[in-house]
């Protein structure tokens, strides 16, 4: 018995603790290669999966934090998703559940390079495996499932694994790219509503719901991102 409560103790400081920072020739090196898989389109077409996990991901949880039913998530192999959820049709709830998909990847990634600032790099990892559990419960499709799994796995085995430096250089360039790819999804919106696509989206449904132009949703989903990059970095470049 006491050596059980002494491992889990032991856990238990070894999650909330804090681990050294890694050189800063990896931070830098984890930038240039979320870089490298988000401004190409080839590997972003790919990547984006990961945006799409963290997109719905944020209508899924604040859906429930506002107390509407999250009935099912599904993850679309064209990096696309739809993130269902019964309760008003209108009002504060539903407008907050409408403006956390654009805002979650950048949001996370604040959040993660808090936590990295803090050396808290296992308790990064921890916490995002756990997120992605729990959202695997809500997935309803087949790919859903699959992409999720697979980012789940990486995460898990990262965290068992991997050494300490191993450790630093992923969760640097997961927060890097949720940083940085959190910011091209919102200039691609904008381009489809150049062009007459996109009438159902985000911005449009939230148009809809508060009678403020859609333009003015899409600034605010730019500025989130914008800003969101330029405080996550400033923390993960230490400066």
């Amino acid at each position: 018995m006491d050596s059980t409560a002494s491992s889990l103790s032991s856990l238990w400081d070894e999650v909330v603790g804090t681990q050294p920072d890694p050189d800063m020739w990896v931070v830098i090196a984890t930038l240039a290669a979320a870089l490298a898989v988000t401004v190409p389109l080839g590997p972003w077409r790919i990547a984006r999966n990961a945006i799409t996990i963290a997109h719905e991901g944020g209508h899924g949880l604040v859906a429930l934090v506002t107390g509407r039913q999250l009935t099912g998530i599904r993850l679309h192999s064209d990096t696309s998703g739809l993130t269902v959820s019964r309760g008003k049709p209108h009002g504060v709830g539903m407008i907050l559940t409408a403006a956390a998909g654009y805002t979650a990847p950048p949001l996370l990634g604040l959040g993660g390079a808090a936590l990295l600032g803090t050396g808290r790099i296992t308790l990064l990892l921890w916490l995002a495996t756990v997120l992605l559990l729990a959202m695997l419960v809500m997935i309803r499709n087949a790919y859903g499932a699959l992409t999720v799994v697979l980012t789940g796995s990486a995460f898990l085995l990262v965290s068992w694994l991997a050494g300490p430096q191993v450790q630093a250089a992923f969760a640097y360039a997961v927060v890097w790219f949720l940083l940085v790819g959190g910011v091209r999804p919102a200039f691609e919106l904008q381009a489809k509503r150049r062009r007459g696509g996109a009438g159902d989206s985000d911005a449009d449904q939230l148009s809809r719901l508060t009678h403020v132009p859609a333009g003015l949703w899409l600034f605010l989903f730019h500025a989130v991102s914008l800003c969101s990059l330029i405080g996550g970095g400033r923390w993960l470049l230490r400066l």
